[in-house]
C-alpha cells in the first residue's frame, strides 16, 4: 500500500510540473498532422517540413473539431507581404467561416483600409499599434474570456475589445491570398 501511495504522489506530482511548463496548452498542430481540424473550401493546405502552408486556392479554412468558449490561443505564422490571412474565433457556423460568423483576428498587411490590417479584431477593435507581419515569423496571443478579447502580436498589444457578439465556437485558420504558413498552434481553455 506504501509503494502505491508513493507512486502515485510521484505521478501526480510529475503531472502537475508536466501541466506547468506547458502551461496548460493543448498543441492542436505539432507539425505532423490536421487530425484536430477539419478543412472547409479549397486552399492547398499541405505539411512542409513540419510547416502548415498554403499558396493556392479561391480561399479556405481549417477550423478546429471542437468549440471553445473561453481561451488562449497562441500560433506562430509567417506570410507573404501580399498574403491575406487570419485566425477566425468563436464561429457560429463551422460549415461557412467568415467576419459576419465570427470574430476575424486579421493578417493582412496590404489592407486597402489599414484600419482593421494585421492585428485588428475586423470590424469590432482596430489595430491600436499596426505591426507589419510579412516575410518573418510572428506569435499570436488571442484571449478571449467573456465579452472581452485581447489580441498580442510579438508581444505587443495590438487590439482589445468588449463584444457579446459570439460566445462560443470553433476557431479556424485562413487562407485568404498570397503564401501563408502555419506551426505551433496551441489553445488553452479558461
Amino acid at each position: 500500500m506504501k509503494r502505491f501511495v508513493v507512486l502515485t504522489l510521484v505521478l501526480a506530482a510529475s503531472l502537475t510540473l508536466s501541466a506547468q511548463r506547458g502551461g496548460g496548452f493543448t498543441t492542436l498542430f505539432d507539425g505532423k498532422n490536421l487530425d484536430n481540424f477539419n478543412k472547409v473550401g479549397d486552399a492547398n493546405w499541405t505539411i512542409v517540413d513540419g510547416v502548415l502552408q498554403a499558396d493556392k486556392g479561391m480561399g479556405g479554412y481549417l477550423v478546429t473539431k471542437q468549440p471553445y468558449g473561453d481561451f488562449e490561443i497562441k500560433a506562430e505564422f509567417w506570410v507573404d507581404t501580399p498574403a491575406n490571412s487570419g485566425i477566425f474565433i468563436r464561429c457560429a457556423n463551422a460549415q461557412m467561416p467568415g467576419a459576419d460568423a465570427c470574430y476575424e483576428v486579421n493578417i493582412f498587411d496590404t489592407r486597402p483600409d489599414p484600419t482593421y490590417g494585421t492585428g485588428a479584431i475586423v470590424n469590432v477593435a482596430k489595430v491600436a499599434t499596426p505591426i507589419k507581419a510579412g516575410g518573418k515569423w510572428n506569435t499570436y496571443e488571442i484571449r478571449a474570456q467573456g465579452s472581452h478579447m485581447v489580441i498580442t502580436l510579438n508581444g505587443v498589444k495590438t487590439a482589445e475589445a468588449d463584444d457579446a457578439k459570439h460566445a462560443r465556437g470553433p476557431f479556424a485558420l485562413q487562407y485568404g491570398a498570397g503564401v501563408v504558413k502555419f506551426r505551433n498552434v496551441q489553445v488553452r481553455p479558461l
